[in-house]
């Protein structure tokens, strides 16, 4: 069971309980490795399909222990994630553990089916975040929901907090951020330059466009297909498709209003923001200070562990400090 209680809440960069392992240094080999320690997380979910307001589709992988445990454990995933990422498996397994229920809502197009409407997702899409999180309090009310976002994931729920203040409580009741982008300008500066460019925004950029291409396709977007093929930076793909199709003017005009970074201030109830120094996604300048949330924030940011990474323990490893520091926080009172 991860179940702890009495954590005082202060809006402090703590001391953290994670110690990385001798034999994995540095942010990237964190960050690549974890990924390897999925298949020690057997889930099995069950599938529900909902309508959107606007007309299209999510997909909602499920796991749901029995007892009747009004705990519901709601997990945003990453870019380009889904509920079989590294991340989202040890989760649901502490989740299971835990009597909790459990669920993935996949942004749209991530479930393994292309969605509906020329739009997708995008890292400040907090009116995805506050339907979803709506629905789920409406169709059972008496649940009570725990929130966590990774890396955009992360993102996205942080600004649904902030933007929603004192009123988020009527829905959530605690909220853990991981690895979240929070300042995505400064992000987009390390992503699209040097190695980092090489090894993961290359990965997240081939991903992202046979989805664009079959939009394109699909409903005649006024986009050329060979421009897509040309992308190779967070910048190129965001000006050209992202930015214009979610109504931004351009990739800096959508950093800077998707960014959660300003409404972290605003956020009014217990949230855990845990980003590593070490983290390949974003600067350790960009990270956020005191001065720059709530006291309902509560800043975890270790030396190390990469971005969604944490690995611990003697090798080969594990992942599974993130979820048991998750869940205690997530338990406390």
């Amino acid at each position: 069971m991860y179940i702890e209680t009495g954590e005082q809440m202060a809006s402090l960069l703590t001391n953290s309980t994670y110690a990385p392992p001798w034999w994995l240094p540095g942010g990237n080999l964190q960050t690549l490795y974890a990924r390897t320690l999925a298949r020690r997380y057997p889930v099995r979910y069950r599938r529900e399909r909902w309508d959107t307001p606007d007309g299209d589709f999510i997909d909602l992988d499920w796991i749901e222990p029995g007892g009747g445990n009004t705990k519901l454990l709601v997990l945003f995933h990453g870019l380009e994630g889904c509920s079989r990422s590294h991340y989202a498996l040890s989760l649901m397994t502490a989740a299971r553990q835990s009597g909790w229920r459990g669920v993935v809502p996949h942004f749209r197009g991530c479930s393994g089916e292309l969605n509906r409407l020329p739009r997708a997702y995008h890292s400040g899409d907090s009116a995805e975040i506050d339907w979803i999180l709506r629905r789920l309090k409406a169709s059972d009310p008496r649940s009570d929901i725990y929130a966590v976002g990774i890396s955009l994931g992360g993102n996205m729920l942080l600004k649904w907090l902030g933007e929603n203040g004192g009123d988020a409580g009527a829905i959530v009741e605690r909220a853990a951020a991981v690895s979240a982008p929070v300042d995505l300008n400064a992000a987009a500066s390390v992503l699209d330059f040097g190695h980092r460019r090489a090894i993961y925004t290359r990965s997240f950029i081939e991903s992202l466009k046979p989805k664009i291409l079959a939009k394109i396709a699909a409903h005649q977007l006024k986009i050329d297909p060979e421009a897509v093929f040309a992308c190779s930076t967070f910048r190129q793909i965001d000006d050209l498709y992202t930015a214009p199709i979610h109504v931004f003017k351009d990739a800096d005009d959508y950093w800077t209003r998707a960014s959660s970074k300003p409404w972290l201030q605003h956020i009014q109830i217990p949230t855990l923001l845990i980003n590593a120094r070490n983290d390949p996604f974003l600067p350790a300048a960009a990270l956020p200070q005191e001065r720059e949330v709530s006291a309902s924030v509560n800043l975890e940011i270790p030396d190390s562990g990469g971005h969604v990474g944490f690995v611990s323990g003697s090798f080969p490893g594990s992942i599974a400090w993130l979820p048991h520091r998750i869940f205690r926080f997530l338990s406390s009172k």
